[in-house]
């Protein structure tokens, strides 16, 4: 009878270590723009068959149409993963009759969580803007900075100067930004000047170059964005894009494709290992569409070589992949909408 109530009070100690254990306070949302199943096992046999991605203890599919388009765009499928509900192509952070949803991030704001955006397209484009602004179209670049300069985003890392900057109307939304006490660098190295708080970082006029000519400004990105959104005691969200494995999609361009697919793997590492040394972090990586249609033809592990042919230089309607790692990763498998990572993650850290 002692043996059996001990081996129950060891369960229920257990239970409990794991419970605690799985309590969700950070948040690190991951979208490799255009990335399907191919982009990925591309990347794997250039890499020599393995990715830091295989670190993931768990695994789904995404469905992406829009609720205009069965094949959707990242405007769309960027708001779907950001705000929770499927909008019309071209629409941004907006529902079907173009009113303002709130994303994740607004909805952390509100709650005190730190919350941040790391990029290597501008943070007005489609994908970033889906997280932290509210209108009717992707081209409205102006008006989209106009929003990010309001939205109290902590960390704001990528291109798009010219919109902040060099704007018809003559503001200039750095230095009204700066007023509102953001640190507003162009240079990565301008993390190192903030501890805590807020920053702008405007890294290029439009995007940022492509890698390799861009160094490790992801990754690097990452880990600086982490360590000032961390010092949030409530817990933060941070997204990250890698936006142009995308570009190489739509390029028809393997060599393009799989260079940002291992630079966004790499970044996926800092996410992974930044997870293992602090307990209560998620990490969700996905796509928001596949692009190219990809097929592998042929690849070499061993010399690290692909043989690819593209179907199309647009987007396809393929499922995508979602990995994820840390606390409640588990909740992340099988097939779901795109619109169920936003309830997920909300659920997760109790915003709901």
């Amino acid at each position: 009878m002692k043996k059996y109530i001990s081996l129950v009070l060891l369960s229920c100690l257990f239970s409990g270590i794991l419970s605690a254990q799985q309590q969700v306070k950070n948040v690190i949302i991951m979208i490799g723009d255009g990335m399907g199943v191919t982009q990925v096992y591309a990347g794997l046999t250039a890499n020599h068959g393995s990715l830091n991605l295989e670190r993931a203890v768990a695994t789904g599919f995404s469905k992406t149409y829009s609720a205009s388009h069965y094949i959707t765009e990242s405007a769309a499928g960027g708001t779907a993963i950001a705000c929770g509900q499927k909008t019309k192509n071209d629409h941004i952070g907006v529902d079907v009759n173009g009113d303002s949803i709130p994303s994740m991030l607004d909805i952390a704001h509100l709650k005190g969580l730190a919350t941040g955006i790391v990029v290597t397209c501008e943070l007005t484009h489609a994908t970033p803007a889906a997280f932290s602004a509210h209108q009717k179209s992707r081209s409205m670049a102006n008006e989209i900075a106009g929003d990010i300069s309001r939205s109290g985003i902590d960390v704001l890392i990528g291109g798009g100067r010219k919109y902040f900057e060099n704007r018809k109307d003559g503001i200039n939304l750095s230095e009204k930004m700066r007023k509102d006490g953001y640190a507003v660098g162009y240079s990565l190295s301008d993390t190192a000047k903030v501890e805590q708080g807020k920053i702008l970082l405007l890294l290029d006029s439009v995007a940022l170059p492509a890698y390799p000519a861009r160094g490790e400004i992801l990754p690097n990105g990452v880990s600086a964005a982490l360590n000032i959104l961390s010092k949030n005691s409530d817990g933060f969200i941070l997204m990250v894009e890698g936006s142009q494995i995308d570009w190489g999609g739509h390029d028809n361009n393997i060599n393009k494709v799989i260079n940002e697919m291992l630079d966004f793997d790499r970044a996926v590492a800092r996410a992974f290992d930044f997870a293992d040394r602090n307990p209560g972090t998620l990490v969700v990586i996905t796509a928001d569409h596949e692009t190219g249609g990809l097929a592998l033809t042929d690849g070499d592990f061993e010399k690290g070589t692909v043989a690819a042919h593209f179907a199309s230089k647009n987007h396809t309607s393929v499922m995508v992949p979602v990995f994820a790692y840390g606390a409640c990763a588990e909740n992340f498998t099988g097939i779901f909408q795109n619109t169920d990572i936003f309830g997920k993650i909300c659920s997760l850290l109790q915003m709901k």
